[in-house]
């Protein structure tokens, strides 16, 4: 019979309590090293071991190990992790639009909003830009571009003659 590293080092259940509330308190990134420290102590350097005995994931005791061994923390970088706005892709674009379409543009009627209104819709601002110089593949999609102009503080609304008009019944005059 196969004893664990647990019963071999003869931890016990009481230490093993402790040991996961006080890691627990330590705040990344330490936290990490501190789970590598008690993992090399205690279960001879094996991170499968720490994962079954305190619930830690191994990965994150590897990478501790690995931090430990090196003697400065991994980048993490997670600020960095997100997909850039198009802004940033593309910071020509902002500016270019507002050369386009500032002079189609109408304010707020009573002025109580900075919001301006733009008649041309998204895919007609994609086109404007496409005969302008910009090529399809660098161009994002037509809900890409409806977002920056919302963030650019354009509002998209349709001319309000193009709507049809309800038919009204009180209003009937073919008697």
């Amino acid at each position: 019979m196969r004893t664990s590293i647990v019963q071999k080092n003869q931890v016990s259940e009481p230490v093993i309590a402790l040991i996961k509330r006080l890691v627990s308190m330590v705040p990344w990134p330490d936290r990490r090293l501190a789970q590598a420290d008690v993992t090399l102590s205690l279960l001879n350097g094996m991170p499968r071991a720490a994962e079954d005995t305190f619930g830690w994931g191994r990965s994150v005791v590897k990478q501790g190990m690995e931090e430990r061994q090196k003697g400065k923390p991994a980048k993490g970088n997670i600020a960095n992790r997100h997909r850039k706005r198009i802004e940033e892709k593309l910071p020509h674009l902002k500016q270019d639009i507002q050369l386009l379409f500032d002079p189609h543009s109408q304010a707020d009627a009573r002025l109580s909003t900075t919001l301006r209104y733009l008649n041309p819709s998204a895919s007609a601002v994609r086109k404007t830009l496409l005969d302008n110089g910009y090529t399809e593949s660098e161009l994002p999609t037509t809900r890409t571009i409806s977002n920056l102009l919302n963030r650019l503080g354009y509002r998209l609304r349709s001319v309000v003659k193009a709507k049809p008009q309800k038919k009204n019944p009180g209003n009937r005059s073919d008697f």
